[in-house]
């Protein structure tokens, strides 16, 4: 039955709405009690989770009565900012406030656990004012998402350390054991530690850590991604135990991650290794910050404010008075700066020591391997490298390093050599499969009908083939042999010491106890192709991890590696000699030269086009900077602006005040990257 209207005069039937309007008039309005403040520390200064860059700066608010006990340093707290509930952090509890007007009260404690520890608060305003960001933006990555049923579980505080590092695992290396006894004493050496071939490094880092947590102080170690966690992850748990240390990986779920952050931030373990996430991990007494292959590119964090987790890791140093060790098989510049300006000093093995575990060869690159084969120079799997995988499958596996992931990535035309491009959309043509169509790697379209637009010619070329490709060619020439592949999704952690070809692409390669039998690198000049004032560095990077792969041959024989390419270039001639260091040192005098970092700071400021050259025009830049641009692209326009070394740190505070005035005017948002990683 559904109920009509209420007839006129019909007590029994009223709106719910109109007896609610009713009840108000009758009521007198409430008034509002004043709000009681805590006795002690009435006032909490409030970090407020704004991304404004004019806003960024601690709030000063209220601590009503009954939050005294939980509004503690470093909680998180509701607030109300422009009649909205905002989230925040207290900073501090103080007595007085510096603000004449009003001072509103805390909304409520969203969670009374100190999850933003002081020294932390300050590296995250030092990380901000480094790279002209925000604290708001900084503390997304420093603090991870609350997760409330695991934030009711105590953290197990992990047994005393009573493990005593190993230092005759570092005798190879001069000054390897004054390091480890130096952490074991309590000291703070700085140390750029050049990890040789055929290295069990995660060892080597692994009783680092010890020696520093054997003094009763922390550890923090950082590295590139999740297969290099996993090898430290073995290497510490044969050491410490399971109990010791904890996991920060971005990978991990919202539960794990905060477990492991709790047990940090509380004090229950000391020992923190992860990825860049880890960087900000608050580790109790800090005593050794470490990371390990500091020039990979995964350690810049692709979120504002970029910061890179190396100099995260140095800015904590610095602060907290902690041992540094960057520990790399190759030298970023970065590194060879910090020794050049007598920061850190080196640990490295004797000439004659890496004289005796690895030979390093360029195929085609003596007259007796041209006279044996003419045309070694111009192919692309010279004589040299076949005899080089033959011999070295009768002991092991062989590595065979290639650059790009696929099947064959670029296409041409077999006659002209014209690049073979989409008819739709003009992007590149490759092939995914032997059998399978040309293909348009941007839009997908298959142009089976090809033809040249330049001689008509229907004919293709791969001048640039990809793992699989590769693969596929070396199962036809070594029939007998099993050959796998690591690269992309597939990426293989380890392989077994048996004879087989293992072909991956840079980064992707996989450990093998004892080191393979040897190491080949193809396709050298693709790395040194890319348009990038790192591509050179970057190159000798991937070459030396994967080089330092091969294990020691038969008897005093040294592990052999060969790569093919240029033997004129000056970067294939480094990886000869295992000279990352000289290299290093010569990309230093030459950026200097060129006014390039590290020796100068250099920023892009990227946006819509007329208004980054306006937005530079009105900030007061440092004495000294030079403005170049603008570059167009995607979202705009780019300009690079560059200063001396020293005056870095006013770059970043006139970038953030430009960007503070165009959040005041609430104009665009312009993207600011300090020290990018790629200049291209």
């Amino acid at each position: 039955m559904t109920a009509g209207p209420a007839e006129e005069g019909d007590e029994q039937l009223s709106l719910p709405g109109i007896a609610r309007a009713k009840a108000r008039q009758a009521t007198p309005p409430k008034v509002r009690k004043p709000t009681v403040l805590a006795e002690a520390d009435p006032i909490a200064r409030v970090l407020v989770d704004l991304p404004l860059a004019h806003l960024d700066r601690p709030f000063d608010y209220g601590v009503p009565e009954q939050m005294a006990a939980t509004a503690v340093a470093g909680a998180r707290v509701k607030v109300r900012f422009a009649g909205q509930d905002v989230d925040g952090f207290v900073l501090e509890r103080a007595a007085t406030s510096a603000h004449a007007g009003r001072i509103q009260p805390l909304r409520r404690v969203v969670s009374p656990e100190p999850v933003l520890a002081p020294v932390i608060a300050a590296l995250v305003a030092d990380v901000a004012a480094r790279y002209a960001g925000t604290r708001s933006d900084v503390l997304r990555l420093a603090v991870p998402a609350r997760h409330a049923t695991t934030e009711k579980v105590a953290s197990t505080p992990g047994s005393a350390i009573t493990a005593r590092a190993d230092n005759g695992l570092w005798a190879a290396y001069p000054g390897g054991a004054g390091l480890l006894d130096a952490l074991g004493a309590g000291g703070n050496p700085r140390v750029v530690w050049a990890a040789g071939p055929g290295e069990d490094w995660a060892v080597l880092l692994a009783e680092a850590v010890v020696a520093a947590a054997s003094s009763g102080r922390g550890a923090l170690v950082c590295l590139p991604d999740r297969r290099d966690v996993d090898r430290l992850d073995g290497a510490l748990r044969s050491r410490l135990g399971t109990d010791q240390y904890v996991v920060l990986t971005a990978d991990a779920g919202p539960a794990q991650r905060y477990a492991a952050f709790l047990a940090v931030s509380r004090g229950a373990v000391r020992v923190v290794i992860g990825t860049r996430a880890a960087a900000f991990a608050p580790v109790h007494d800090l005593g050794l910050v470490a990371i390990w292959d500091d020039g990979d590119d995964l350690y810049a964090e692709p979120r504002a404010p970029y910061p890179h987790a190396r100099e995260v890791l140095l800015l904590r140093a610095q602060r907290e008075d902690a041992a540094a060790l960057l520990g790399a098989h190759g030298r970023s510049v970065e590194a060879e700066y910090l020794l050049r300006s007598g920061w850190a000093a080196e640990v490295a093995l004797p000439r004659e020591e890496l004289r005796r575990r690895v030979a390093v060869s360029i195929a085609g690159a003596s007259d007796r391997e041209q006279e044996r084969d003419p045309a070694a120079g111009a192919a692309r799997l010279p004589r040299g490298v076949f005899d080089v995988i033959r011999d070295g499958l009768v002991t092991g596996p062989v590595l065979v390093q290639t650059p790009r992931a696929g099947y064959a990535t670029r296409l041409s035309c077999d006659s002209c050599r014209t690049p073979a491009a989409c008819p739709v959309c003009h992007g590149p043509l490759g092939i995914t499969a032997a059998h399978a169509p040309p293909t348009c790697t941007w839009c997908g379209t298959v142009a089976a009908s090809w033809r040249c637009p330049e001689c008509g010619g229907r004919g293709l070329r791969a001048p640039v083939l990809g793992d699989r490709r590769t693969a596929e060619e070396l199962g036809r020439a070594f029939p007998s042999v099993p050959v796998q592949s690591s690269a992309s999704d597939r990426v293989l952690a380890e392989v077994a010491r048996r004879p087989a070809i293992v072909v991956a692409t840079p980064g992707a390669e996989p450990w093998v106890a004892g080191g393979y039998a040897a190491v080949v690198l193809l396709d050298t000049w693709l790395l040194l192709a890319r348009s990038d004032l790192r591509a050179e560095e970057e190159a000798l990077r991937r070459w030396t991890n994967a080089a330092a792969l091969a294990g020691p041959g038969p008897g005093p024989i040294p592990g052999r590696v060969i790569a093919v390419g240029d033997p004129a270039r000056p970067v294939l001639q480094a990886l000869v000699r295992w000279d990352a260091a000289g290299f290093a040192q010569r990309e230093i005098v030459e950026r200097q030269e060129a006014h390039l970092p590290p020796a100068s700071r250099v920023a892009t400021v990227s946006g819509r086009a007329g208004a980054v050259e306006q937005a530079l025009a009105g900030v007061g830049l440092p004495e000294g900077a030079e403005v170049l641009g603008p570059v167009l692209i995607e979202e705009g326009e780019r300009f690079v602006v560059r200063v001396p070394r020293m005056s870095g740190a006013a770059l970043s505070a006139a970038l953030l005040t430009m960007q503070a005035q165009r959040s005041a005017r609430k104009e665009a948002h312009l993207r600011v990257e300090v020290d990018p990683v790629s200049i291209g």
